[in-house]
């Protein structure tokens, strides 16, 4: 059953009157809800562009005559226009009972909906490769791949959330040609390292000795061809470097909350393209160059010709990825495909989907690249074959520390059990905010120290407004409860909460669709914004009326589920203190 929520309502009834009014059809998209750049003009708007082309009127011209319409819309006191926009002025006193009893019934359900109900999406997310740790580029991919698939589940879709590893490759038999020349039969226990970590290591030493060594490359492509030809030892090899591997990403995928349905692997799927793209050669949509290449022209891309098998026949990227895709498709039947891949890749996927769509897949357009900008600490961009790299366990531990440092300084009361916990519940609130606040297509910055800022835009200063919110309904005791008079509430800051509330749902299902977690950080700053801000100005606890002190208190206890439950599809925990 669809969730109906105040805002819903009030634009379904905005929606018949226009209807009515004119003598017209109209979609239920077409109403768009818009904060107003200035209170005074009104608490919400809509544009009126959409009805400009059916009346064929200015959009300024529309609103004023909605403005000047005497209709009723539930919740509204007052119709405005300013330019192409009719602006709404709420009743605080309706808006928020009704969001009361909402929110209260529905708790941590409040923002769901049904709208994506029947479709299934799968979110690609992570990918890493199985030579070396995952660096903060990973840690981006992870959380964003995370949120999204959180939204979208959110938002009535049926996610299925997978993993691709690229667990095979030169980039792999570096790190095993390495380890059989200077690993001396040690492994992560008895190096007391994590698995990743002790595998990573020897890469990069390989990479540091191959610049004196030219010899060492070549060793290594031997190890790959020899891998390739099914040899019992260096097949073994590879496995336990790959499960010592795959301990240390589970430990961190653990940390960070992510969690697969499925995980791929490159060495199992890595050849299923050959085929494909010789079955495309039989019939005529690819073709052989003179050294017997596999291509497909790709002029009506304005590109350059992409081979997709080598002329000994073995597969490429590419391949390997038009196998793997066909083979996601066969196992989930899906309504999207969705890649969370770095934009350095931009020009891989618009080939790859190109291809599959030249090859007859009819779901080819079912395929979507999510992109996003690279990660940069104050050093520059993160490097990882010359080991400088900012892996991701390590920063993880910096911000844990820096967090666990400051808990000291301010509590008293917390025990060291505690203070761990709620270190580590901070500095991956601190992580993920500071990255999903950014818009994905955006590079970003990142600063340890500004991420666990308590003031501003970052994660702690949310977790600090709900763990606000949670001391005072502790404090109030009986005082907060009971049935609350609304109409006793009404001030600005009251009205400002209830306003973003009523918007949660929207933001939710927003940020899905756009695959845009940065539009509900936003709104979890303005909510965590306006709940301090209504602190400061207003006591909730000692307020000298009883009857006051039970609606404020009603507000804020909902205030405090819809943050936590924001916060939550955000992959960050909610703290009761602080």
């Amino acid at each position: 059953m669809k969730n109906i929520h105040p805002l819903e309502e009030l634009a379904a009834s905005l929606r018949n009157k226009i209807e009515d009014h004119y003598n017209i059809k109209t979609g239920e998209s077409d109403i768009v809800i818009e904060d107003t750049p200035n209170p005074e003009l009104g608490d919400i708007g809509i544009g009126c562009f959409f009805l400009s082309k059916k009346l064929k009127k200015s959009p300024a011209s529309i609103a004023e005559e909605l403005a000047n319409l005497s209709f009723t819309i539930p919740y509204v006191n007052n119709l405005r226009s300013a330019g192409p926009y009719l602006n709404m002025t709420l009743d605080a006193e309706s808006l928020i009972k009704s969001l009361f009893a909402v929110i209260s019934a529905q708790s941590n359900d409040y923002g769901l909906s049904d709208y994506g109900a029947g479709r299934q999406v799968m979110i690609e997310y992570s990918s890493p490769n199985s030579n070396k740790p995952q660096h903060l580029g990973h840690v981006r991919n992870n959380v964003l791949g995370m949120a999204v698939s959180n939204l979208l589940e959110a938002s009535g879709y049926n996610v299925a959330r997978v993993n691709l590893i690229n667990d095979r490759g030169i980039h792999v038999c570096k790190s095993m040609i390495s380890y059989l020349k200077w690993g001396n039969g040690t492994s992560p226990e008895s190096e007391n390292i994590k698995g990743d970590h002790f595998v990573g290591d020897f890469y990069v030493m390989f990479e540091k000795k191959a610049k004196n060594e030219s010899g060492l490359l070549e060793e290594a492509r031997g190890i790959l061809k020899r891998w390739e030809n099914g040899d019992n030892e260096v097949v073994k090899l590879w496995k336990k470097m790959n499960d010592w591997v795959y301990e240390g990403f589970d430990e961190t995928y653990n940390r960070l909350g992510c969690i697969f349905d499925k995980v791929y692997l490159e060495s199992e799927t890595y050849t299923k393209g050959r085929d494909i793209v010789l079955r495309g050669v039989g019939e005529g949509i690819l073709s052989k160059n003179k050294t017997g290449e596999v291509i497909i022209n790709l002029d009506d891309l304005e590109l350059e010709e992409k081979v997709l098998l080598r002329s000994d026949g073995t597969s490429i990227y590419m391949t390997q990825d038009l196998g793997t895709t066909v083979e996601k498709f066969n196992d989930y039947k899906l309504d999207k495909a969705v890649w969370v891949v770095a934009s350095e890749q931009n020009l891989h996927f618009k080939i790859l989907f190109h291809v599959l769509e030249r090859l007859g897949y009819k779901w080819a357009d079912k395929c979507y690249h999510l992109n996003y900008g690279m990660v940069y600490l104050p050093e520059g961009k993160l490097k990882s074959r010359e080991g400088r790299t900012v892996d991701a366990d390590s920063l993880m531990d910096e911000l844990h520390e820096l967090s666990k440092k400051e808990i000291i300084k301010r509590s008293r009361d917390m025990d060291d059990e505690t203070i761990e916990t709620t270190a580590e519940a901070i500095a991956l609130s601190a992580l993920k905010y500071f990255i999903l606040k950014v818009h994905p297509r955006k590079d970003i910055n990142f600063s340890p120290e500004d991420s666990l800022s308590l003031e501003g835009s970052t994660g702690p200063f949310a977790q600090y407004s709900y763990a606000r919110l949670s001391s005072i309904l502790r404090k109030g005791g009986e005082a907060v409860h009971g049935e609350p008079d609304f109409s006793l509430l009404g001030n600005p800051e009251e009205k400002k909460i209830a306003v973003l509330l009523a918007q949660y749902p929207h933001v939710v299902l927003d940020s899905a669709n756009s695959y845009n977690p940065s539009r509900l950080a936003l709104w979890i700053f303005e909510i965590s914004r306006a709940i301090n801000k209504f602190h400061h100005d207003h006591s909730v606890l000692n307020t000298g009326d009883p009857e006051l002190t039970k609606a404020r208190s009603g507000l804020v206890r909902i205030a405090r589920q819809t943050l936590g439950n924001g916060l939550r599809l955000m992959g960050i925990k909610p703290l009761e203190k602080m």
